[in-house]
């Protein structure tokens, strides 16, 4: 099968072209290093299925980054049938030089000027064909945002397949390419993005731009509860009514121990946390209208004065930032770091950050024992509290990972996604969470059924079984936290999955929806809540996140400490929540 290779600097918009001409889903944002794998996919082309593969951005083929070295580690031990060069088509001056890097003779390579739109906005014109005949390289204005250009680049990519384009592309020389520019390129004496140069003026305002940008996360999160909420419940009630309307007597006929597992067990677990998909869905869909405007760069450069007092930088700031998403992709984009003591110490903080599973939990117990005017002020404080954390980790360790790399970030133009990018962000979400369901969810509810049903004679749920031992031998280690054995055995599970807490706690209540809700307000209070996100925020970072940190770090002491210091961290701070929220209240 034929390979291209989708090659070019950071934040050219590579990611949003590859789902473009594949339909995939790859994550998009508005700030440089996304990419830091390999993405591939297949594509029909031309009557021939093709493997494009998306290499991380790439500033020189000589770079030593480990995101560099992914580019170029692939492009020296893969055979590359054509190569597709992504410049910005408002910078291409300061772009073409790594065109020279990549041609080489017997090399199809297409240039795509991406960002037409953009650059069209800005009064830059570009002869391109011109410019293609004195390269001696096919090239072409695309957009891919608004798919503009994209039909015609699938032609060239085709008519390169089929050897109709020059068998390879010539020596480039950067003072020939840079002339070349400059003969066919136009550029305005003053071209500046003007919305983008008054929103700076307000938003990077040396300060108010931290209360700014703490007000916007307060603002969106007041959003996603109050917009969330009622769609939440009324799923949570249709999961209720299909249970005791279908379900259950569909199931009736079945042995009292094979359905209990099917309804108690799998249905009430995973029907449990799937409620809470609707917000879910909603924060991410606020958290992408912010990372793809580009306001997240700004964030880093606000925070970069900060950081620099911790022993991180900006960049370590997007990364925590990212977290907030999901902790593997965050940590796989440190890559980005040449500096070791600086990418070690960003890995130990990201999990620290209130990643989505998390977020389904404090969803939940919000909900229950917090009114909805206190339940944006409770989820916001748990992501002061994440930053905190992350704060005096990297306060503790920084002199043992020390920061060699100076810090240096592109800030783009503020751009707006589309209709269509939003509703694929919120498509990722939901099979990202279906496919954590079926690995992850489905095994923990059944397991956490089972110590809690056996042995046969005791009590569902009760101290004599299984679960209950284990929850009474860790009770006075927990007790103190407010932490009963049963939420216990619920952040045992967390350890596998953080999505795993809600489905145990459907199981080990026997409840789901809202009966599971006023079940566990009936038995603790919010103090005790309270204390439980704290340690649910803290603690321990779930399996995909340490085997990522192993893989990453090549060393097994460097993810003992990850896997030790968190579940430290958590105690204490439980520990001093509770006892002095008890002597307050």
């Amino acid at each position: 099968m034929k390979r291209i290779a989708l090659i070019g600097m950071p934040n050219t918009g590579k990611s949003t072209l590859f789902n473009r001409l594949t339909g995939a889903h790859a994550k998009v944002g508005n700030w440089p290093g996304l990419t830091v794998d390999l993405l591939s996919a297949k594509l029909l082309l031309g009557g021939e299925m093709v493997h494009l593969v998306d290499l991380p951005g790439i500033h020189d083929l000589r770079g030593h980054s480990s995101d560099e070295a992914v580019a170029t580690a692939f492009l020296s031990q893969h055979i590359v049938d054509v190569a597709l060069v992504l410049l910005n088509a408002s910078q291409i001056e300061r772009q073409i030089g790594l065109l020279a890097q990549i041609a080489r003779p017997g090399l199809p390579v297409i240039v795509v000027l991406n960002m037409a739109d953009e650059a069209a906005a800005l009064g830059i014109t570009v002869a391109h064909q011109k410019l293609a005949e004195q390269i001696g390289v096919p090239v072409c204005m695309v957009s891919a945002k608004y798919g503009q250009g994209v039909d015609q680049l699938q032609k060239l990519i085709v008519e390169a397949l089929h050897g109709k384009l020059p068998s390879g592309a010539p020596t480039l020389d950067s003072n020939a390419l840079e002339a070349a520019v400059r003969q066919n390129v136009s550029v305005p004496a003053r071209a500046s993005h003007a919305l983008t140069e008054k929103m700076d003026r307000v938003l990077l305002h040396p300060w108010a731009g931290l209360p700014i940008f703490f007000a916007i996360m307060f603002l969106m999160f007041e959003a996603v509860f109050n917009l969330g909420k009622p769609i939440q419940d009324g799923m949570a009630w249709a999961i209720t009514a299909f249970r005791s309307t279908a379900l259950e007597p569909a199931l009736a006929a079945l042995p009292a121990l094979l359905k209990g597992l099917l309804l108690d067990g799998l249905y009430n677990g995973i029907g449990t946390v799937a409620s809470f998909v609707p917000l879910i869905i909603l924060f991410f869909l606020g958290m992408a209208m912010i990372e793809d405007t580009g306001y997240l760069s700004r964030a880093a450069f606000l925070m970069d004065a900060l950081m620099s007092r911790f022993g991180l930088d900006g960049r370590s700031f997007v990364m925590i930032l990212m977290g907030f998403g999901c902790n593997v992709p965050a940590l796989m984009g440190t890559r980005v770091m040449r500096s070791r003591g600086l990418r070690f110490l960003t890995m130990l903080v990201i999990p620290m950050s209130l990643c989505s599973a998390r977020l389904q939990v404090f969803l939940f117990f919000i909900a229950a024992l917090f009114p909805t005017r206190a339940a944006p002020l409770v989820l916001f404080s748990l992501y002061l509290i994440s930053i905190a954390t992350a704060m005096l980790t990297s306060q503790l360790f920084k002199r043992r990972f020390v920061n060699s790399d100076p810090f240096v970030l592109e800030i783009p133009p503020y751009r707006f996604p589309t209709l269509r990018q939003m509703v694929l962000r919120g498509w990722h979400e939901v099979m990202h969470f279906l496919r954590r369901a079926t690995r992850f969810i489905t095994a923990g509810v059944v397991f956490v059924w089972l110590l809690t049903n056996f042995p046969t004679g005791a009590a569902p749920g009760g101290a004599d079984t299984l679960a209950g031992h284990i929850g009474s031998f860790l009770d006075p280690v927990m007790s103190p936290l407010g932490i009963d054995p049963k939420l216990t055995i619920a952040l045992i599970f967390g350890f596998v999955a953080k999505e795993i807490v809600i489905g145990s706690l459907a199981v080990i209540y026997a409840q789901e929806g809202q009966a599971l809700t006023a079940a566990i307000a009936h038995q603790i209070d919010w103090v005790q809540a309270y204390s439980f996100m704290l340690f649910t925020l803290v603690y321990t970072p779930c399996l995909s996140t340490i085997a990522t940190i192993r893989n990453e770090a090549k060393s097994a002491i460097f993810s003992l400490l990850a896997v030790a210091w968190p579940l430290a961290l958590a105690w204490v701070t439980s520990f001093v929540f509770y006892q002095v929220a008890r002597q307050l209240f």
